[in-house]
């Protein structure tokens, strides 16, 4: 089982293996889930940019170049 100790800044530094099974690297992101017994469970929350494929709608028509420069005054 691998362990950690908290720092007096309350830094914890995850194990290698533990960073290996999550599949973490530098500048990853973890969330702590609370767990129904009380505990919490460590979530990696890093995505593939691939899988925000569709996340969003397309737009109903097109936006043009000057609109992209004109920020949010739409033309109609």
């Amino acid at each position: 089982m691998a362990s950690a100790r908290l720092t007096s800044r309350g830094r914890v530094t995850i194990p290698k293996s533990v960073r290996e099974r999550l599949g973490l690297s530098t500048g990853d992101r973890v969330e702590f889930v609370p767990a129904d017994d009380g505990g919490f469970t460590i979530v990696p929350v890093t995505v593939d940019i691939a899988e925000l494929k569709g996340v969003l709608p397309k737009p109903k028509r097109p936006v043009t170049l000057e609109e992209m420069d004109g920020g949010d005054r739409r033309q109609s």
